[in-house]
């Protein structure tokens, strides 16, 4: 006989309190569920169930195995129900955290083509700075830019972009370009509020070294947008990801303030709960951006 089908019999024969309540509950005579039981305590050399004229409970053995067979076939319940899932049309409410520059430039655009797609998903998509923890706030999924945490959460990278110092023209005009990492403590920094790093700026030098410059700058604010409007502005040095200084390069209203240093890059990635993937409307957003993410974020 089929083990799972004869653990499935014993333990619901348990659950329901006697075999009559649980051929009932299986769809099935009572005589077949009885000898499914017997052909399992009969398999594993002993009695599990203490049967009497009025009631049928588990033995001692029979109750410690309860506990291991209902666990068992709890996770082939939910196996089930993960293979079903994903066959089911993508649908349902999609919540996704981003930050707000990224959001309005690169990941704005792109819903229509996805909504368009999947027409039976509603995206809420909440553009903020500030640090979300996903599950506590009901988010499926976060677009975040750095070095992903170690927090238990899933991680894929989308993109990688280029990050670099800049300024405009008449900021450099009038205070000088630094000629080394050390001489950046005397112009006026502007950095990206971060509660976990504080004001850090990790700088790779010729040689390969990184170098940790710690200063608190003369501005600090936690919207990426902000401190390129200030750059622009002359009010100092920001060191900001391509994505969002692009065009301001292009135009002239920025210039690269050290571009002799190696390269320093930037992960854009999505992070999700681990159980998370299983849902179709996160997994097709997922596979939708790792289409297109990376071929709208400029890399260097």
């Amino acid at each position: 006989m089929d083990r799972l089908t004869e653990m499935e019999a014993f333990a619901t024969v348990v659950d329901q309190g006697g075999f009559t309540d649980a051929a009932r509950k299986m769809g099935m005579s009572k005589s077949a569920v009885s000898k499914h039981v017997s052909s399992l305590e009969t398999r594993l050399g002993t009695r599990l169930l203490t049967r009497t004229t009025r009631r049928v409970s588990p033995t001692e053995i029979g109750l410690v195995y309860y506990d291991r067979a209902r666990q068992v076939l709890n996770e082939a319940e939910e196996a089930d129900a993960l293979v079903t899932s994903l066959q089911t049309a993508p649908s349902g409410m999609l919540r996704i955290s981003a930050p707000t520059d990224f959001g309005t430039y690169h990941l704005s655009p792109l819903l229509s083509d996805f909504l368009l797609e999947y027409p039976d998903i509603h995206v809420d998509l909440v553009l903020s700075n500030q640090y979300v923890e996903l599950g506590n706030e009901g988010f499926d999924l976060a677009i975040r830019i750095g070095e992903a945490e170690g927090n238990g959460l899933s991680h894929c990278t989308l993109a990688r972009t280029k990050k670099s110092m800049i300024a405009s023209p008449s900021y450099l005009e009038k205070h000088g370009r630094p000629a080394s990492i050390g001489e950046l403590n005397e112009h006026k920094l502007l950095h990206f509020s971060d509660p976990a790093c504080g004001n850090v700026w990790k700088i790779t030098t010729q040689s390969g070294e990184t170098r940790e410059l710690r200063t608190s700058g003369w501005l600090s604010v936690n919207d990426r947008q902000s401190l390129l409007n200030a750059c622009i502005a002359g009010l100092g040095i920001a060191y900001l990801p391509a994505f969002l200084y692009r065009d301001a390069l292009a135009e002239g209203a920025v210039e690269e303030v050290m571009p002799d240093l190696p390269v320093a890059t930037l992960d854009v990635y999505a992070t999700y709960p681990p159980d998370r993937l299983a849902q179709p409307k996160v997994r097709v957003f997922l596979d939708f951006l790792l289409d297109r993410i990376g071929s709208a974020v400029p890399k260097y």
